[in-house]
């Protein structure tokens, strides 16, 4: 059976996550559902980060094994086309080969988190950003970050619901940026690593916003970080504005 590799770019904010659940909408069930309009035998599909719910993408990636081949833009279109009207997109289809796996051929993943500083509600942007009513000092929260980068025991920035094997890590980076914003700054912290612990990136901006705010010192987060204690983290900021942009393999399939 030919294997396709899909970039899919959503908006979590109707969805319970990407992982197909019972009773609950999910970026899985809608990508499956479309793919089995065109192919009523395919199965489960997998992806390279399973987002939670109200996280969203730029630059997911899933696989999925298909009964016939397809000429890869014909299959995005049709996809595309019967994911309507759900939030989702299929950027781009490549033909890949059967070892190809989204998840497990992955040697890095990327991504942003958007918190908007402002007074005034936000309106275009709403469930898109995190929000806060005060500013942040961008150079103390540059200074937090560093105690993060390289390979660490992150089990204080560890979800106590995670099934990963193991809290240890490798977090090659951590920019953070700011842009202006109508009636405020915009803060874009970008991260990468070859992989995430559930609800790492969410507990690190969190963290870092309290620095930010003066609540914390920049050294206190190596304190946190030394721990190993989920107690020393910082609160886990919401959802809404963390996005998977990238995912990246040993071969661009879509290059």
């Amino acid at each position: 059976m030919p294997r396709y590799a899909l970039k899919i770019d959503y908006d979590g904010g109707p969805f319970s996550g990407w992982q197909r659940q019972a009773a609950q909408p999910s970026v899985q069930a809608a990508v499956e559902e479309a793919l089995r309009r065109l192919d009523p035998a395919v199965g489960s599909i997998a992806a390279a980060g399973r987002t939670d719910a109200g996280v969203h993408a730029t630059g997911q990636v899933a696989h999925c094994d298909l009964a016939r081949e397809w000429e890869p833009f014909r299959l995005s279109e049709a996809l595309n086309w019967h994911l309507k009207p759900a939030p989702v997109a299929i950027l781009a289809v490549a033909a890949v080969s059967d070892d190809f796996h989204a998840r497990f051929s992955a040697i890095e993943r990327r991504y942003l988190f958007r918190l908007l500083c402002r007074r005034a509600p936000a309106t275009h942007d709403r469930g898109r950003v995190w929000q806060v009513g005060h500013g942040l000092d961008v150079e103390a929260m540059r200074a937090g970050a560093a105690f993060l980068i390289g390979r660490h025991d992150f089990t204080t920035f560890r979800s106590a619901m995670c099934q990963a094997a193991s809290p240890v890590k490798t977090l090659d980076e951590i920019t953070i940026d700011t842009a202006p914003a109508p009636g405020g700054v915009e803060i874009r912290f970008r991260l990468r690593a070859r992989s995430f612990l559930h609800n790492q990136v969410r507990s690190i901006v969190g963290t870092l916003e309290r620095v930010g705010a003066g609540a914390w010192a920049p050294a206190d987060v190596g304190r946190a970080l030394a721990a190993r204690d989920r107690a020393a983290c910082g609160p886990v900021c919401p959802p809404q504005g963390l996005y998977l942009t990238d995912v990246g393999y040993p071969a661009d399939p879509f290059a």
